[in-house]
């Protein structure tokens, strides 16, 4: 993850999830840190637009997305 005025914070996660074929990445942004929007896409090659449909489901779990953002900002970098 990147932080910078102009864009505010954005980062990206890999992960997969269990018995889906391909996995997954999600692109988060946040101008101030507080609300996060997301880009959810397959990781390397396309899937079928139901996979993406239950992943979307699952990022309803506020538990689950929080991991997600949590483990972009553990990456933060900042820009001068």
């Amino acid at each position: 993850m990147v932080y910078s005025k102009e864009d505010g914070h954005v980062g990206k996660v890999a992960f997969a999830v269990e018995n889906h074929k391909q996995p997954y990445e999600i692109m988060l942004f946040s101008k101030k840190g507080k609300e996060w929007s997301y880009s959810l896409n397959f990781l390397n090659e396309p899937g079928g637009e139901e996979d993406i449909e239950a992943v979307e489901e699952l990022l309803e779990d506020d538990d689950i997305y929080d991991q997600l953002i949590e483990a972009a900002k553990s990456k933060l970098q900042k820009e001068a």
